[in-house]
């Protein structure tokens, strides 16, 4: 046999005909781990980093519209506390309100789940208890707190400037309306959120068990919205005189 006719696999003759990577048989488990390695980064990710959520109701009108498109960054809040002015993103309060909650907790299986997309809104599958809101945060721990019935907001008895708030309670002759008011401290570990529609959100001024978000139930910061494209950009917000730190008025 000439040079030009061995086979390749058999170049050496040493080493007898060998089996070439063509030949040999790949492993279910090669396809497998590539997707099951792929769907742990992803779900980590998701997890722990960022991931992308989108806005179901009007509560946050007219500055996030429905159906806009959000990224959540989940890193800040490990190592500080949230600030007035962000819109943060957190468990609902059917899994942490002592009247709604009951006496169990959310299965944490069901709760993931839930919150892959599209597999969330197949029938018998969503649990309001694995839901997820979105609000700003207008009051930190240790001040003093005041809604009144158009949902305004005082805090330690100034007026805080909230520029993205446009819809107000209506409120009659008299100054009363449909919303609740509220006029309390804020305690360690807590803040308070309202939704920027404050004729239409169902926020901490009506949880029956308490109108305070525990931090540790917040998701996640939302600081990007990525669509509508014409509407991309960010959501954090922007320097502004605080209450807590102002004179009050002569």
């Amino acid at each position: 046999m000439n040079q030009e006719n061995r086979p390749i696999e058999a170049e050496d003759p040493a080493e007898g005909a060998r089996v070439t990577p063509a030949q040999q048989p790949e492993s279910p488990w090669v396809f497998w781990r590539s997707v099951v390695l792929t769907l742990a980064v992803a779900l980590g990710i998701r997890q722990f980093v960022v991931e992308a959520r989108y806005i179901p109701s009007g509560s946050m009108l007219p500055g996030l519209q429905l159906q806009d498109r959000l990224l959540v960054e989940k890193l800040t809040y490990r190592r500080e506390a949230p600030q007035r002015g962000e819109i943060v993103v957190f468990r609902s309060p059917y899994s942490f309100d002592p009247v709604l909650a009951g006496a169990g907790e959310p299965n944490p299986l069901r709760c993931l789940v839930v919150n892959i997309p599209f597999l969330g809104s197949l029938p018998g599958v969503n649990d309001p208890a694995c839901d997820a809101y979105i609000k700003r945060v207008v009051a930190l721990p240790g001040e003093q707190v005041a809604v009144n019935p158009k949902g305004e907001v005082f805090i330690d008895g100034q007026k805080l400037e909230e520029p993205y708030v446009e819809n107000y309670c209506p409120v009659d002759e008299r100054g009363m309306g449909p919303c609740r008011t509220l006029k309390a401290q804020v305690p360690p570990g807590h803040v308070l959120t309202l939704g920027d529609n404050r004729a239409n959100s169902w926020d901490g001024r009506f949880w029956p068990g308490g109108a305070f978000l525990p931090s540790s139930e917040i998701i996640g910061r939302a600081f990007w919205r990525f669509f509508p494209f014409n509407q991309a950009g960010t959501l954090l917000p922007q320097a502004q005189p605080d209450p807590a730190t102002t004179d009050p008025a002569p």
